[in-house]
């Protein structure tokens, strides 16, 4: 029998990821589709969706060629202290990116020995050469948090460093909430769960939800970026948040969900784009592959022997976070002669 003590479990665990002074705010912990769903109601993210879908203008130094990155989420609260983000933006500062804006100071509490305060600064990364970089992340159920409202926006603390959600991700086992009545998933394992038809029902409207909001918010002022990239891990639900029906198949993600008899579609932000203001999903396979069989040579291994420390990111984080993959970052970024300079 599952009680609600399960969740108690789960939120101490979810707590556990927050460093003070940033707190989980209980109700916004969402540990399913379900949960996910209903979150679109509650007051905090509902406010949130208003102001980066209606109200929300990028503000950006003056730039040749200002490009948007789109960040994936991470586990860790606020997001530029994990070791995902911290890696990304350490290769940008070393090719020469410098933030409009010193660090913020609540952040600073976390830097290690070693590394620059630069790198806790929220602000747009500004290259010689013209090109500015407005960071942002990509994320359920908030759709896009831009790295300047990481931690406070106009109406107060901001929700990105007060929610916990690993709920879209079947494949981890956990994403499920079996206290509510609506639960469905079927437990295979002491600690695993497979999904039933409610939560693969609620997993396409979350989905679709979120790719419109990014739509809706890239829609009003994506055009202000030279490029669009997102920056999210090949076959992971943040991929496909993005990508449009006819992009799917090169990138090995599905279109469709099988629940019960009917099939439904996912729906990317980029079939609901133009394709003037579409993303750029990377890294794509191509470049993963390649990006696997440098890290093989580096390690003087096979790619066989490489692929758990390919898929790891060399540790806490993803491939995303592997210097062979942050050469193609930086090659997007700064295009030509440039990323080879840098």
């Amino acid at each position: 029998m599952v009680t609600t003590d399960d969740r108690a479990q789960r939120l101490l665990e979810s707590a556990a990821k927050f460093r003070a002074p940033f707190q989980l705010d209980p109700t916004l912990a969402l540990y399913s589709p379900q949960d996910n769903v209903d979150s679109l109601a509650h007051p905090r993210i509902a406010a949130w969706m208003n102001f980066i879908g209606r109200d929300y203008v990028p503000k950006l130094p003056a730039a040749r060629e200002p490009v948007l990155l789109l960040l994936p989420c991470t586990r860790t609260k606020p997001y530029i202290l994990s070791t995902e983000h911290r890696r990304i933006n350490a290769a940008l500062l070393e090719a020469g990116f410098v933030p409009a804006a010193p660090a913020e100071p609540v952040l600073l509490a976390f830097r290690a020995e070693g590394e620059p305060e630069a790198l806790f600064s929220l602000a747009p990364l500004v290259h010689p050469d013209g090109v500015v970089v407005h960071r942002a992340v990509i994320s359920e159920p908030l759709g896009l948090v831009p790295y300047e409202h990481m931690l406070a926006w106009p109406g107060g603390t901001s929700p990105a460093v007060l929610y916990d959600d690993p709920g879209l991700f079947e494949d981890r086992g956990n994403a499920v909430s079996p206290w509510r009545a609506d639960c469905t998933a079927e437990r295979v394992s002491a600690t695993r769960w497979k999904w039933g038809p409610a939560e693969k029902r609620a997993y396409v409207a979350m989905h679709n939800a979120m790719a419109e909001a990014v739509a809706t918010a890239l829609a009003r002022f994506g055009g202000v970026y030279a490029r669009r990239i997102s920056w999210v891990a090949p076959g992971l639900t943040h991929r496909s948040f993005v990508l449009a029906k006819a992009e799917r198949a090169a990138h090995g993600i599905v279109a469709t969900r099988q629940v019960g008899a009917e099939r439904l579609a996912l729906t990317g932000a980029n079939d609901l784009l133009p394709p003037a203001l579409a993303l750029t999903a990377l890294p794509t396979r191509p470049q993963c592959a390649a990006a696997l069989a440098r890290l093989a040579q580096r390690l003087g291994r096979s790619p066989a022997e490489a692929a758990g420390h390919f898929g790891r990111g060399g540790g806490d984080a993803t491939p995303l976070a592997l210097p062979e993959l942050l050469e193609d970052l930086l090659a997007a970024v700064l295009p030509g002669p440039r990323a080879r300079a840098a």
